[in-house]
């Protein structure tokens, strides 16, 4: 892959080229994912301001305490999901759940190789499968992936595991009904590329659905897509939260 098209900071370039020179000399598996894996799936390239490494929960503290033992700078950001590695004004992600901290990266993330050269260095990257659980969720005023997940089935359906992507998404079935929607009417003339089974299977869940009646709590869930937009109605409305992070956002690195 030619990572000149991604158009990143000159300044940055010599610290990816080392980042990604030092993953691989960790011998920690990871997978890089984002603009870069969207790119090598889709031929969609963007500008980017940094990388996301995607490793397993248990590999996380691994790779922070190497890059620390190399004399960068290292941050926890959120003990459910996400630390930082910085030099300067730069830094790279370490990825070990999806932001909702509702899908943790295991060893299925790892079944299929895709490789590629990104800076010199040969890596992998994230599997379509799971390149698709990465962007489920991630729907806010600010940021909406969708358009990254309906592209990728658009070119990599054949390749996507559906049983496996059924099975992660058991618990919120219905927001991947959401994304099928959406592809659907998106490309009406691709509907196959959805296997039948899955479509069927999900609409006979939302028509069982329908035959029971509301729960006694009030739950809202928006807050698994975006926690910013949804504090209004744990705050205020009275709804319980099934994401339990704080009602205050989050100040900026002061990076």
């Amino acid at each position: 892959m030619d990572a000149s098209v991604f158009e990143p900071p000159a300044e940055a370039v010599d610290f990816y080229v080392e980042s990604l020179r030092l993953l691989n000399e960790s011998g920690i598996p990871f997978l890089l994912s984002g603009t870069y894996a969207l790119a090598c799936y889709t031929g969609i390239t963007r500008p980017t301001k940094d990388l996301d490494i995607f490793c397993k929960v248990s590999d996380a503290p691994r790779i922070l305490a190497f890059f620390k033992s190399k004399g960068y700078e290292i941050e926890v950001e959120d003990e459910r999901w996400i630390g930082k590695v910085w030099r300067g004004e730069h830094f790279f992600d370490v990825i070990f759940n999806i932001s909702s901290a509702s899908l943790p990266v295991n060893d299925d993330w790892f079944r299929e190789a895709y490789e590629v050269e990104v800076y010199g260095s040969t890596v992998r990257i994230t599997p379509p499968t799971e390149f698709i659980l990465s962007k489920l969720f991630i729907q806010d005023r600010y940021r909406y992936d969708g358009a990254d997940v309906v592209h990728v089935i658009l070119k990599k359906h054949e390749e996507i595991d559906w049983h496996r992507l059924m099975t992660a998404m058991e618990l919120y079935w219905e927001l991947l009904f959401i994304h099928i929607l959406n592809f659907r009417f998106i490309y009406p003339t691709k509907r196959d590329h959805i296997p039948r089974w899955v479509f069927d299977e999900l609409l006979e869940r939302i028509q069982a659905q329908a035959e029971l009646p509301p729960g006694g709590i009030d739950i809202c869930r928006g807050r698994l897509l975006s926690p910013r937009d949804y504090i209004t109605d744990i705050g205020e409305w009275g709804f319980a939260d099934v994401v339990g992070k704080g009602l205050e956002e989050r100040h900026e690195r002061k990076h």
